[in-house]
C-alpha cells in the first residue's frame, strides 16, 4: 500500500502541445505559454511541446526554457523524449494547437493509437467539426437553425449573380477549413466576391460561402470530465469592427461580456 500511495501521488507528466501547421499557429503559441502559467506545478510536471510540420520538440521543462542547440525532438513511435539520458513518457496530452492538425482530428487519432490521453473533443468530433460545410450538413437535419451556404472549390467556375441570389448582399466568405477569422470576408458587393474567394483559398481549397445573418453574437462554453460536465456562462461578443475579425478576438477591438446582458429564458435557452 505504501508504495501504491506513492504511485497515486507521484506528478503527472504533462505534453503542452503547441503550434501546428495553419496560420493560426503564432494564436496557438501564445495560448499554450499562457496556460502554462496556469497549471499546478505541485500536480504536474510540464512539458512544452512546439509542433511544426514533422519537427516536433520539447522547447520548454519544469526546469526552464530548453535551449534551441538541446532541444529534445519527440520520438514519434511511442511520444516520448530523451531528456539528460532518461527516456520521458507523458501521463496526457494538453492540446492548444489551433487549427491542423491539433482541432481537426488529426492529433486526436495519432494519441488515440498510443492510448495517451488528451484534452479536447475526440477524432470524430473534432474532424467534423473542423469541416465547417460537412458540420452543417450533419446538423441540418436536427432541427438547429442555419444560415444558407454555398460551398465552392477552388478552380471551379462560379455564377456570382447566382451567389448573390441565394444568399443576398452582404455575405460572408471565409475557409471551408480554419479559425482565427484568418481569409474571412464580409462581402457587400458583387465585386468584392472574387477577390474574397481569393482570400479564402489561399487558407483552404474549399471556401464557404454564407447568408449574413443580422443578429447579437452569444457563445457558450461547456467544460466534460470523465464524471461530470459544467457549462459556463454565456458571452456576448461585441465587435469594434464591421465583424468578429482577428484584430476584434486577438487585439481588444471586442468587448466580451460575460455573463451576457441576457434575459434568463434567453441564457437557458442557450446553454
Amino acid at each position: 500500500m505504501h508504495g501504491l500511495r506513492l504511485a497515486m501521488n507521484k506528478k503527472k507528466n504533462v505534453a503542452l502541445v503547441y503550434g501546428g501547421d495553419s496560420s493560426e499557429w503564432e494564436i496557438s503559441v501564445l495560448s499554450g505559454r499562457h496556460v502554462a502559467l496556469h497549471l499546478d506545478k505541485k500536480k504536474y510536471h510540464v512539458y512544452e511541446v512546439l509542433l511544426r510540420g514533422s519537427d516536433w520538440q520539447v522547447v520548454k521543462t519544469a526546469e526552464g526554457r530548453v535551449p534551441k542547440e538541446e532541444e529534445a525532438q519527440i520520438n514519434k513511435t511511442d511520444f516520448s523524449f530523451l531528456w539528460h539520458g532518461e527516456k520521458v513518457l507523458f501521463d496526457v496530452a494538453l492540446i492548444m494547437i489551433h487549427g491542423e492538425p491539433g482541432e481537426n482530428g488529426v492529433l486526436q487519432s495519432f494519441f488515440e493509437m498510443l492510448h495517451i490521453p488528451y484534452t479536447s473533443s475526440n477524432t470524430f468530433v473534432s474532424s467534423l467539426a473542423f469541416d465547417k460545410y460537412a458540420c452543417k450538413c450533419y446538423l441540418r437535419d436536427t432541427g438547429i437553425m442555419m444560415p444558407k451556404e454555398m460551398l465552392v472549390r477552388e478552380g471551379t467556375s462560379i455564377d456570382t449573380g447566382e451567389m448573390v441570389d441565394k444568399l443576398g448582399l452582404p455575405f460572408f466568405v471565409k475557409p471551408n477549413k480554419g479559425g482565427s477569422s484568418f481569409g474571412a470576408t464580409k462581402v457587400k458587393c458583387v465585386e468584392e466576391i472574387a477577390p474574397a474567394l481569393a482570400r479564402a483559398f489561399e487558407e483552404c481549397p474549399t471556401a464557404l460561402a454564407e447568408e449574413f445573418i443580422d443578429g447579437r453574437e452569444l457563445t457558450n462554453g461547456i467544460l466534460k470530465t470523465v464524471d461530470r460536465q459544467v457549462v459556463l456562462p454565456v458571452t456576448e461578443i461585441v465587435s469594434k469592427n464591421d465583424f468578429f475579425d482577428y484584430q476584434a478576438k486577438y487585439h481588444g477591438a471586442s468587448d466580451e461580456l460575460t455573463p451576457a446582458p441576457i434575459p434568463d429564458a434567453l441564457r437557458d435557452s442557450v446553454q
